[in-house]
């Protein structure tokens, strides 16, 4: 499994302006590869290949007055932004088509030199080094200081360079892991999302809503209005923008390190996890959009998926049309919508009273394990599906008019 490491990267005054040197011409690459293919289909001739563009956009316009600042920099960070040129406009001829699988795919665009986060990628070709002070040796760039939190399981095949919002750079190496199972547990769970708490499941922990965005807004607020004050240009404004990507920073970290902890715990301790399938981009067009981003659900549900195919669990999520909040868990019956203020409810069935949450996690868990397969490989709740040729039966005689 294929698995990406970041780490905090401190590089001098020198290596910064090495950095920025590499995302511009990495920049300039990609929107020169992106002109011309707009060219092309300004005058309807074919696209130009990758080994055209190749030659076209990085060995010929080195030569060029305009372009020769281009050798300034390790050729592959060229030729990867050459193909990440190439890949966008893959994504979006597939979209197009139907190849490609979820939302439609934009056409690529110009990257500016305004936008405040820049990336450039180095492969093993650029042969980069992770030396054995810790430094992390780059090409034209030089000895970049590192703060290891871990160790690397194998060695990187790549290297990301990213420089975000806030001014801060990071590597993020892709390394491939072979990590060793967790002990088999009995324990399923399944897991009801939410924003008055962030999760319910079916065990009857409460885990809380950490509300980061919410917490944050009041210094938000105040540091935005003060960059709004400030005159565009000036140095004061620069500074402001950097108070304000700080807090955002801020948010962002402890969102995030609150959905790894909590996937971590679920996963250690559970055997399968069956969450729903909600529709995040549904739910944040309605009047609950803030809270809605501030959980970050999508995050946490995509964690919790590739942590438990890297550790050996059983992950599913069930449909999202399946009326969890409005079955009993007890005996089944359908007691129809309910508003969200209710939050406890009795079963006029059974009597029994029933937490919203906890009665939607429990019927979460028992859609999962009804889709799940059984010990024989089929389905228990299976779909209409083709017999096998090798598949016994009766076969009736053929009638007179049949004949």
């Amino acid at each position: 499994m294929r698995l990406r490491f970041n780490f905090r990267l401190y590089p001098t005054s020198h290596q910064q302006q090495a950095l920025a040197r590499a995302f511009g011409c990495a920049r300039v690459v990609f929107n020169d590869a992106l002109r011309a293919r707009q060219e092309a289909h300004a005058t309807g001739s074919a696209y130009p290949s990758d080994g055209e563009l190749s030659k076209q956009v990085i060995t010929q316009a080195k030569k060029t007055p305009e372009r020769v600042w281009l050798g300034e920099v390790s050729t592959v960070v060229l030729q990867q932004a050459l193909a990440d040129a190439n890949a966008a406009y893959r994504n979006f001829f597939a979209s197009l088509s139907g190849k490609r699988k979820g939302p439609k795919t934009a056409r690529p665009r110009y990257r500016s030199r305004k936008d405040h986060r820049q990336a450039i990628r180095f492969t093993r070709n650029a042969r980069f080094t992770v030396l054995d002070n810790g430094r992390l040796r780059l090409p034209k760039i030089g000895d970049i200081p590192v703060r290891w939190s871990r160790d690397l399981p194998s060695e990187p095949s790549s290297v990301t360079v990213i420089k975000d919002a806030r001014g801060r750079y990071f590597a993020s190496f892709v390394v491939q892991t072979t990590d060793a199972p967790l002990p088999e547990t009995e324990h399923e769970v399944g897991i009801d999302l939410g924003l008055a708490s962030f999760a319910v499941l079916s065990d009857g922990t409460v885990i809380d809503n950490p509300r980061v965005l919410r917490r944050a807004e009041r210094r938000l607020k105040k540091a935005q209005r003060a960059l709004c004050r400030k005159a565009k240009g000036s140095k004061n404004r620069a500074k402001a923008r950097l108070r304000v990507a700080e807090l955002h920073a801020k948010v962002a970290d402890a969102r995030r390190d609150h959905a790894h902890k909590v996937s971590t715990k679920i996963i250690r301790d559970n055997q399968a996890v069956y969450v729903e399938d909600l529709c995040v981009r549904g739910l944040a067009r309605t009047r609950l959009a803030k809270s809605v981003h501030d959980a970050g659900w999508s995050q946490f549900v995509n964690m919790l998926e590739y942590k438990a195919a890297r550790y050996g669990r059983y992950f599913a999520k069930i449909n999202r049309f399946e009326p969890t909040s409005q079955i009993c868990s007890t005996c089944k019956t359908k007691d129809g919508p309910k508003p969200l203020h209710i939050r406890q409810w009795t079963c006029p069935a059974c009597g029994t009273v029933h937490d919203r949450d906890l009665n939607a996690a429990d019927n979460t868990l028992a859609a999962g394990r009804a889709d799940r397969l059984n010990a024989c490989g089929a389905q228990v709740r299976p779909g209409p599906v083709p017999a096998p040729r090798c598949e016994a039966g009766t076969h009736s005689k053929p009638t007179p008019t049949q004949v």
